[in-house]
């Protein structure tokens, strides 16, 4: 076999393992940065002392709002 195609295809198997490397990585980051953004948004409610029942209010009013609007 020609030492190009050897080398080529060993190339090739290294940047396939990079790439799943790199994607579970990038899988782990939206993970945590998912997880940051709940913990946000629930101290924004814990501060505000927001019920569930009036969050849920807030969240269904801005989509109605938005209906509207469109």
């Amino acid at each position: 076999m020609n030492p190009k195609i050897k080398k080529l295809k060993a190339e090739k198997e290294r940047n396939v393992l990079r790439i799943t490397e790199m994607t579970s990585r990038n899988e782990e980051i939206d993970k945590q940065v998912t997880e940051l953004e709940n913990l946000d948004i629930i101290g924004i409610v814990r501060e505000n002392s927001i019920t569930p029942e009036e969050l849920f209010e807030l969240i269904r009013s801005f989509k109605k709002e938005e209906n509207v609007n469109e």
